[in-house]
């Protein structure tokens, strides 16, 4: 057995600074003795490099969403689509960029690295906003006098949609991580840099909406297209600038090889062993050193007990001098497995959480259009969809609070890293998307009494408590993912929060279909009329706050029944995860007894 253990020790796996950093950065890298397997020791630079980190992902907010944030408009206008074509196209276009992040996030943690990534993928953005640019700017590419498109026009507008798809497909799933992985999470001060990096990550995203939803949309829709596409390209061509400014310092983590094939290896040789007896201890189990310096060796837990037998070792695989890895796992292989399979329901809750954001905004704009929108004596008028910059405010204002004042607050009362645990914050936020429904459907019941002549700004309570809501919900689920996934897959966490975003897209449009049909009957619209006035919208609102209240009882029987991640106390990496007595590194005493 002792034989086999070595056999199968992997090789160690090591990190590297910025290439071309110069001497004086490779004197500051430092190799650990033989023992810990000659580990390059990194030189994180922390908040040095987060000018670079936060400006390259400001501007590219502020690209993306630039371009995007009026999409509908451009296509029906410019190229004279039918509304329906255009928002069928661009519903595709949604799911796309949304589901790509999963191919991304699979190259980036199995050949290219969170850096090779996001610099090939901000590079393809910034061609796509380009020829986007380019298909109102030049004449030829775009249709005039109420034409319709040509084939040569409509294949430079979809493949700049092309373009835009690939390079958000790597972007969000590696932002956020590549910018974590500049904090030592094995000190203090790395780990409370990496929590608050996710706190003001969020806050530059809310900013860029905010400018997006104004100044952007003002000059593509007064000004000129041309001009209103060309700035947000500009800021694109400003990120790349920014990101590869910041080579120099930055930590690059290479990858390991697929997780993947990992996670098909452990179902496989447990399926295949699946009529041997559980093992009396985990002892038993196949469990060779641990040396991979990206992965910290994860202790044993006693959930899952099922997939334990892949690292069972049977008569004559001892005798191997490499066993084949089909057959026998290791155990932080299996760990690997299981911390996935723990994450899978507390993320499936995220989904129903999504449904609520998706509704309100939808129709959040439908009963905007139905108010008295108007300021003032001149005749100016409150657009419709510019509501959500209340949304965006109160993340604004309540993310730089919560992080300097409540957190420190909070943290002296609970003497835990943050204050409280990541599940904690999520739940808080689903908490507040029950209220948010709650409030909301109060709103639109007293909105259909008074009619049309409604103010509009009856609506800025519920966009304030749904910003507040996703200052807990998902920013909580951000940090939550990146900590709670195998450090090789972090750039899956990333993806999984835009999985998410998307079936709570495709569920939306699945519940808005079935209430239009169901509600109605001769003589009586359905609750989701063209006429909100004669619907009942506040219904429609109270159904989703059941759901969401359904869904926070579930949440919470996830989130009493999770296991938090915790390293070995024999492993040379410490990872930071929840304990019991508050955020430290976690020395464990030994696995439990099964």
């Amino acid at each position: 057995m002792e034989e086999a253990n070595k056999a199968r020790t992997p090789e160690p796996h090591k990190p590297y600074a910025g290439a071309g950093a110069g001497d004086d950065a490779s004197k500051k890298q430092q190799l650990c003795d033989d023992e810990k397997g000659g580990e390059a020791e990194e030189n994180y630079r922390g908040w040095k490099a987060m000018p670079y980190v936060i400006g390259n992902e400001t501007f590219e907010k502020l690209g993306t969403i630039g371009t995007m944030a009026n999409l509908l408009v451009y296509l029906t206008t410019v190229y004279g689509m039918k509304s329906a074509a255009a928002a069928t196209l661009l519903n595709l276009f949604g799911g796309t960029v949304n589901l790509a992040p999963l191919l991304g996030a699979f190259l980036s943690d199995t050949y290219l690295g969170r850096y090779a990534t996001l610099a090939l993928a901000s590079l393809t953005s910034f061609l796509g906003m380009l020829l986007l640019t380019l298909t109102a700017a030049v004449p030829a590419l775009h249709p005039r006098h109420n034409a319709p498109a040509s084939a040569a026009q409509l294949a430079a507008l979809l493949l700049s949609f092309a373009l835009l798809a690939v390079g958000a497909g790597g972007i969000r799933p590696c932002n956020l991580a590549f910018g974590a992985d500049q904090f030592d999470p094995r000190t203090p001060s790395g780990r409370r840099g990496i929590a608050s990096f996710f706190n003001w990550y969020y806050f530059t995203f809310t900013i860029a909406m905010m400018i997006s939803a104004t100044l952007i949309i003002y000059l593509q829709s007064n000004v000129s297209w041309a001009l209103g596409l060309a700035v947000p390209a500009a800021l694109m061509g400003l990120s790349c600038a920014l990101f590869f400014m910041g080579t120099r310092l930055y930590v690059r983590v290479r990858p390991e090889g697929s997780p993947f094939t990992s996670f098909a290896q452990v179902l496989v040789a447990a399926f295949r062993k699946r009529r041997l007896p559980s093992p009396a201890s985990p002892a038993e189990l196949y469990d060779p050193p641990h040396r991979s310096s990206l992965v910290a060796k994860i202790a044993y837990t006693d959930q899952f007990r099922c997939l334990d037998k892949a690292a069972v070792v049977v008569a004559g695989e001892d005798d191997q001098s490499s066993p084949s890895p089909w057959r026998l796992c290791t155990v932080q292989q299996v760990e690997e497995v299981k911390c996935l399979a723990r994450l899978i329901p507390v993320w499936s809750s995220g989904i129903v959480y999504y449904i609520v954001l998706t509704n309100l905004g939808n129709y959040n704009v439908l009963q905007a259009m139905q108010t008295d929108r108007r300021i003032g004596g001149a005749g100016f008028e409150v657009p419709a969809g510019s509501f959500v910059v209340f949304n965006m405010l109160a993340l604004t204002v309540w993310i730089p609070v919560y992080d300097r004042l409540v957190v420190p607050a909070v943290q002296r009362v609970t003497r835990r890293e943050g204050g409280i645990t990541q599940l904690q914050r999520i739940g808080t936020g689903i908490a507040l998307s029950i209220v948010t429904m709650l409030v909301a459907a109060a709103v639109e019941r007293r909105r259909r009494r008074v009619g049309d002549a409604t103010s509009c700004f009856v609506l800025v309570p519920q966009q304030l408590l749904a910003g507040l809501s996703e200052a807990f919900a998902v920013i909580g689920q951000v940090e939550f993912y990146y900590k709670q996934f195998p450090e090789n897959m972090r750039s899956v966490a990333g993806a999984l929060l835009f999985l998410g975003f998307a079936l709570a897209s495709y569920a939306s449009g699945l519940m808005v279909t079935v209430v239009h049909r169901t509600t109605g009957g001769p003589g009586r619209p359905d609750w989701l009329a063209q006429d909100l006035n004669q619907g009942r919208v506040d219904l429609y609102y109270l159904l989703i706050a059941a759901m969401a209240a359904v869904n926070l009882v579930y949440f919470v029987a996830c989130a009493r029944w999770y296991r938090f991640k915790k390293s070995d106390a024999d492993a040379a990496a410490v990872e930071l995860e929840e304990t019991d007595d508050g955020l430290k590194p976690n020395r464990v005493a030994g696995p439990p007894a099964v």
